[in-house]
């Protein structure tokens, strides 16, 4: 049997990750940052795993930091492959991007390199579409692809969560360039990550969709960008071990970009009876409003911009067919309203 460590296995997209690998076979040695979390993780799969599974023989756990040397090595003994998917995603951007950016960095060196030290030559990493369209499409392009890359001094390519995604990957890349070539990296590179979470516990992506059921914002601003279902992302990690043609790849992962007004629509069309704007505001506005909420200044970077992130590899290399973004934003709002998450 395949033993898989997963970093970040507490996350949202890292429990649906976990969920989709225990499902398919493999034996999973899951990290969180704290081992109070491993009983949270648990009671997540046992809610979406069949009844007699024998998870605790496939299931375990151990306790990494991502800024500490600790136990990596003896979380990697006896690991076929690594998954790294723990990494800080905060929708509101920090007052110091180093916050942010040498977690993401040193992270994902110390996981590969404790991988180099282990023999482990098979790596996912999940990485971000941010780290692809955070620069101007270059010339002769229609849509953002795997080929680009962010610019950390571009304005839309600064912004700190943008800078971390881009520099932890480069840095991963780099890394098995010149000192573990023998390292097989693949990327998964998601747009906003929408969908039912597993359990109560959920990441910040989530709270766009909160945003707009709450009806916070009475105009939107004009801007799209992509999004993709949780469990298509935790299908491509586990799709990109099988897959020899994945190796030494990136995958954006996409299900379609949809603009702000898009997206309230769809969830207007299913909730007809929440006050859900769907009316687009004055840019002049969204700058100043930015001045007091700081989850609306994180968007003035792409304000005005429309972000197509191509996910047509995926499709042909991994065999991927995306959830529509609406079936995703449709679920995640019935999930919040049915667990008591939004104002009634």
């Amino acid at each position: 049997m395949t033993k898989v460590l997963l970093t970040g296995a507490s996350g949202y997209i890292g429990k649906h990750i976990t969920l989709r690998l225990l499902s398919d076979g493999y034996e999973v040695r899951a990290s969180v940052r704290n081992s109070s979390k491993a009983e949270e993780v648990r009671e997540a799969m046992q809610a979406h795993l069949p009844d007699g599974f024998g998870l605790a023989t496939k299931l375990s756990f151990v306790e990494l930091d991502l800024e500490q040397d600790a136990g990596w090595d003896k979380a990697l003994e006896g690991v076929d492959v690594l998954i790294h998917s723990a990494s800080p995603f905060p929708i509101a951007s920090p007052k110091d991007e180093n916050e942010l950016v040498r977690p993401a960095v040193e992270g994902t060196l110390r996981a590969l390199r404790a991988a180099h030290k282990a023999g482990v030559k098979r790596v996912i990493l999940t990485s971000s579409v941010a780290a692809i369209y955070g620069t101007d499409l270059p010339h002769g392009k229609s849509e953002f692809d795997e080929t680009i890359w962010s610019d950390p001094e571009h304005i839309v390519g600064r912004v700190a969560y943008t800078k971390s995604k881009t520099l932890a990957e480069k840095a991963a890349w780099d890394f098995v360039k010149t000192e573990a070539p023998e390292i097989e990296l693949t990327t998964i590179n998601p747009s906003l990550v929408a969908g039912t979470p597993l359990d109560k516990n959920f990441g910040a992506s989530v709270s766009v969709v909160e945003r707009l059921m709450n009806g916070k914002d009475p105009v939107l601003p004009d801007m799209s960008f992509g999004i993709v279902d949780v469990k298509d992302v935790a299908a491509m990690h586990v799709k990109a071990i099988k897959i020899d043609a994945s190796k030494g790849q990136r995958f954006i992962a996409n299900g379609g970009s949809r603009t702000f007004i898009q997206m309230a629509k769809a969830l207007k069309a299913e909730f007809p009876s929440r006050r859900i704007p769907t009316g687009r505001a004055p840019s002049f506005l969204i700058r100043f409003l930015a001045l007091f909420d700081g989850e609306i200044k994180a968007v003035l970077p792409t304000l005005g911009k429309h972000i197509n992130p191509s996910s047509k590899k995926a499709q042909t290399v991994l065999g991927m067919n995306f959830i529509s973004p609406e079936t995703s934003l449709v679920e995640t709002a019935h999930y919040l309203v049915d667990n008591g998450f939004l104002q009634a």
